[in-house]
């Protein structure tokens, strides 16, 4: 029986699915009071869009995060990476200095830490989503 057809499987990943995503969200939004981040929170979205792939197919998991999008989206992160940076420069600081972007510098390296993270973690999320797309094109 193929991984497609396999019912167990196909219905527990609708169970599945949803938690990994909340995971992936729990780990990019924690990552700067403990472990995690937007590398691991990316790769972790990522695995779910996959699992749900190879279950349900690639074509339906490009109606849901289409490649273009999932490029789109690659971009967008790196944007909010940069733009985090050259903030820093606008308000007074250096690259990547988050002490000026808020009142206090601690939350100025609080807002940093997330919007840098975030824009890590839809890239990392992004890329490797669409790495899958190009290799699943490949055994067609």
């Amino acid at each position: 029986m193929s991984i497609r057809r396999n019912p167990v499987l196909r219905e527990s990943s609708h169970l599945l699915i949803p938690a990994i995503l909340l995971f992936a969200l729990y780990v990019q939004f924690h990552g700067d009071y403990g472990p995690g981040g937007g590398f691991q929170a990316g790769v972790i979205f990522a695995s779910a869009i996959i699992l749900y792939a190879l279950l349900h197919g690639t074509r339906r998991a490009e109606k849901i995060i289409p490649l273009k999008l999932a490029r789109t989206f690659a971009a967008l992160g790196i944007l909010i990476y940069s733009f985090t940076g050259i903030l820093g420069i606008i308000l007074g600081g250096n690259f990547l200095n988050y002490n000026v972007l808020a009142h206090d510098p601690i939350h100025g390296q609080h807002w940093g830490i997330l919007l840098i993270e975030l824009g890590v973690g839809i890239t990392v999320g992004s890329v490797i989503i669409s790495i899958f797309y190009a290799f699943a094109k490949f055994k067609k």
